[in-house]
């Protein structure tokens, strides 16, 4: 049974006006705590992740917009403005993510939301920033993480192709969410309305805290394999090909810890002290790896956690749902959508009073919500009725 009393932001109108990743990912982190998620889109197409995979429910789509009901609005026209201003003035927060001037030409701006609700928290995201010299370019993920330093940490020589998800657009949807609850805190003491700027290439360099500290205080470059060799973070293989990460850190147990799980004194006398380890990192990594693919993955395991090592097996996504930690923390659940089928994501990672569950609502389908939020707008079935004669709403 869901506690309610664990929905946080309960009572909290989110306004998602996003498209793709970053304010929709913000409005649903918010979503998952509680809050009153409305994606408002335009009819007939919605956000343009819906139709990724084609038709209008994409799995990209669906892992940026679950708890979130939607209203599909042509909110430019003259026609919908009482209903436009009716949500506007029910609203909390409102999120956008689009080039600079572009939410003035949608009637999006700031001073014009204010005029109609002093009281909104209005969170706009963009790529580089609301001005300078980049600011009108367009700014997806990669965008970002090049521009930001981000991808030459993980990133070497001419293969062009980029392995792994968004990064960028996720974490800039964090830092939103984040000036958003502050937003609202500060509200919530007596405080007004508030304008939260959050950009790509800003969240991205805050990120990066650790290798940015290093360079400022040493003054020389963050070489490529730097963070691993002073944290003494290991990726080896196995006779049977499967992988397990370690990560020693600096206390001289886990290195003693390893020595003992590997049965391989000469270690101890080959790398006597812990910077020696980290200046011949290369050396060393090549050594383990010589080590451990003399036995399989299930070999080893017992050993590690026997010798207090900090170790993990790695996992591939596909494995997640079967390991036993993962299963005793109930991180999955599946929802079914009346017409969709079923939805499988993961909970919140935050625990309130030790509840963490997130499954309130599916991902909408486009307009699945309209008639819903219209009538709770105070609207009445005759102007929704002519809304829909004038294919204003969906």
């Amino acid at each position: 049974m869901k506690n309610k009393k664990t929905q946080v932001l309960a009572g909290i109108r989110v306004l998602d006006f996003g498209s793709f990743i970053t304010a929709p990912y913000a409005a649903m982190l918010l979503g998952e705590l509680g809050a009153d998620v409305i994606k408002v889109e335009r009819p007939g197409t919605g956000d343009p992740f819906r139709a990724f995979n084609g038709g209008l429910y994409s799995s990209h789509f669906q892992a940026h917009n679950r708890n979130k009901r939607s209203v599909a609005l042509e909110h430019t026209a003259p026609d919908a403005e009482q209903a436009f201003r009716a949500l506007i003035k029910s609203a909390d927060v409102v999120l956008i993510n689009m080039r600079p001037g572009v939410e003035v030409k949608l009637g999006l701006d700031y001073e014009h939301l204010r005029s109609v609700n002093s009281n909104i928290i209005y969170c706009s995201v963009t790529g580089f920033g609301s001005s300078g010299p980049y600011a009108d370019r367009a700014a997806y993920d990669n965008v970002g993480q090049s521009l930001s330093g981000w991808l030459s940490m993980f990133h070497q020589g001419a293969d062009p192709r980029i392995a792994g998800p968004a990064v960028s657009d996720a974490l800039t949807g964090m830092f939103a969410a984040m000036g958003i609850l502050a937003a609202l805190t500060e509200r919530a003491r007596g405080g007004g309305g508030r304008k939260v700027e959050v950009s790509m290439i800003e969240s991205m360099i805050a990120f990066a805290t650790e290798p940015l500290g290093k360079m400022f205080a040493t003054g020389k470059p963050v070489g490529f394999y730097s963070r691993a060799a002073a944290s003494q973070s290991f990726i080896v293989t196995c006779a049977d090909g499967e992988r397990i990460g370690l990560h020693l850190s600096s206390p001289e147990k886990f290195w003693e810890g390893l020595v003992a799980a590997l049965n391989a004194p000469q270690l101890r006398e080959k790398y006597p002290d812990r910077m020696d380890r980290v200046k011949r990192y290369d050396e060393l990594a090549q050594d383990l790896a010589d080590l451990f693919v003399t036995q399989p993955r299930l070999h080893w395991l017992p050993l590690l956690e026997r010798n207090d090592v900090p170790f993990a097996p790695e996992r591939r996504l596909e494995d997640l749902a079967d390991d036993p930690q993962v299963i005793h923390q109930d991180v999955f659940y599946t929802l079914d959508h009346p017409s969709q089928g079923p939805v499988r994501a993961a909970h919140r990672p935050i625990r309130i009073d030790g509840d963490h569950r997130s499954d309130f609502l599916p991902p909408p389908t486009l307009g699945e919500h309209t008639g819903e939020i219209l009538r709770e707008l105070g609207l009445s079935q005759e102007h929704i009725d002519q809304l829909a004669q004038a294919k204003l709403i969906e």
